[in-house]
């Protein structure tokens, strides 16, 4: 048996058993299916099937002043990094936080990085950014902790969610 392997399946079982409880304690009741394994947004387009909802692409960032911001947006858009500072104050050109921060600060792993995870920020050092467009959707998908599955939520549910997180969303305009 290689126990190394095991360890990350076992830690990422525990996160969405966590995560499932958290969300029975807020009485949202949202579906979690498997969805592939993934790399990029197209081929989890292709493996995806027939699967309902709005899909998103969720990018943890930084600024120069390290300072941490949480992207969720949808999976088509295209994000400028060296302007987009100036939408969420942020200072300076952002650049991607580091596989280390993404575990330390929310306790995910990369692959799977979920507002979802903001429960696990409780010294609370993440801006968390949603694009205002996906509150116009009917469900919005994410990675619930795991990388191999996908929740579904309303965007009530996902503000209930982050209220109960105190992560108040910057919201993100269709034109940046």
């Amino acid at each position: 048996m290689n126990h190394a392997s095991e360890a990350p399946t076992q830690q990422s079982n525990e996160a969405l058993d966590r995560l499932v409880d958290y969300l029975a304690s807020l009485e949202v009741e949202a579906p979690i299916v498997d969805y592939p394994v993934h790399r990029t947004v197209d081929e989890g387009k292709r493996l995806r099937g027939t699967m309902v909802g709005t899909f998103t692409k969720n990018l943890l960032l930084r600024d120069r002043k390290r300072r941490l911001f949480l992207f969720s947006v949808h999976e088509d858009r295209v994000l400028n990094l060296k302007t987009l500072h100036t939408h969420v104050g942020g200072s300076r050109q952002m650049s991607f936080a580091s596989p280390e921060q993404m575990i330390a600060v929310l306790g995910v792993a990369p692959g799977a990085m979920t507002p979802m995870a903001l429960m696990n920020d409780v010294e609370e050092q993440v801006t968390f950014v949603l694009a205002e467009t996906l509150m116009g959707a009917e469900q919005i998908n994410f990675h619930p902790m795991v990388q191999d599955k996908s929740i579904g939520l309303r965007p009530e549910q996902l503000l209930s969610f982050l209220d109960a997180c105190n992560h108040q969303p910057v919201l993100l305009s269709q034109g940046v």
